[in-house]
């Protein structure tokens, strides 16, 4: 991949090398970034930087990824919704139960096997391997749009945007019972769980920033369909946050304790609605809107509206 440069401003200087590119690009494993700093791959006003390198305002950092090697994994012909799709990007509607990378468990049948398939030669290779540039990711059972990269410089363009809080991204959710106050801020770090390592929990140790702003948009007899708006974007971060306020969403076996078939739910009641972004390439912005699916909205009947 081409270089990456920039320079340190005021506030991120005292920050640490290795910390400031995991922000600037988080869709590089950590493993990916660490082995990168190891082989010098960072530059420091022309001179390689180890990774707790401590940032000075005006530095000039310039960081290269290895070349991407193939992704080991089978382009498959899956059918794909696509909302969007131009030369530097397309815009996908993921369904409830697609999951997104491939992995022990999944091997195939995946959003990635697919873009394969749709892209062609057409890939990203931003985090050293070769594939569609997934800028971010949805839970398997969490239907809706994300975005995908075709190259690196929109991969890039697209992650610094998330990093600067400058991505919308807004959800439609149910959980169990009604909030304290209809609307309202959650500002809690989120992180590996101590207690179990397959789940993520609102800690102090080892966690990240993360902010979600939510609003009740109707109540029912036991639940709440309420909105949510990612400043951040943590694994898991609405499921626990709402699960952190005492209400988790309808469905989440993970977080939530839900009844057996919970009313015909599988998975988690969690639909990525809205997203919007600038434009790598024209700096326009552009958003998109996708409707409720239809598992959402037969859930949504079987409620009795309070009041």
């Amino acid at each position: 991949m081409e270089p990456f440069e920039f320079s340190i401003d005021a506030e991120a200087a005292g920050g640490r090398l290795d910390v400031c590119l995991s922000r600037l690009l988080p869709d590089v494993s950590r493993s990916a970034l660490q082995k990168a700093l190891s082989e010098d791959a960072a530059l420091v006003n022309g001179k390689a930087a180890s990774k707790n390198y401590r940032l000075r305002e005006g530095d000039r950092v310039q960081f290269r990824l290895p070349e991407a090697r193939p992704l080991c994994v089978t382009p498959q012909e899956i059918p794909l919704d696509i909302v969007y799709e131009d030369g530097d990007l397309l815009v996908v509607d993921k369904p409830k139960g697609m999951v997104v990378h491939p992995a022990p468990g999944n091997p195939d049948g995946t959003l990635v096997n697919a873009l394969l398939w749709h892209c062609g030669d057409s890939l990203s290779g931003i985090n050293g391997v070769l594939r569609p540039g997934i800028v971010h990711r949805i839970d398997k059972d969490t239907s809706g749009l994300l975005v995908v990269a075709k190259n690196d410089f929109a991969h890039r363009a697209l992650a610094e945007q998330i990093a600067a809080h400058a991505f919308l991204r807004e959800y439609r959710a149910i959980v169990k019972g009604h909030l304290r106050e209809d609307a309202g801020t959650v500002n809690a770090p989120i992180g590996r769980s101590t207690k179990d390592r397959k789940k993520m929990a609102v800690t102090d140790k080892n966690a990240k920033p993360a902010v979600t702003h939510y609003e009740t948009l109707e109540k029912y007899v036991g639940y709440a369909y309420i909105r949510c708006r990612l400043e951040t974007g943590r694994t898991h971060q609405i499921r626990v946050h709402m699960a952190y306020l005492g209400h988790p969403l309808a469905g989440d076996a993970v977080y939530g304790h839900p009844a057996p078939n919970e009313k015909g739910l599988c998975g988690q009641c969690l639909h990525a609605k809205q997203l919007g972004f600038t434009h790598p390439r024209t700096g326009e912005f552009i958003s998109f809107d996708s409707e409720l699916p239809a598992y959402f909205t037969k859930f949504q009947r079987s409620l009795t509206r309070e009041g």
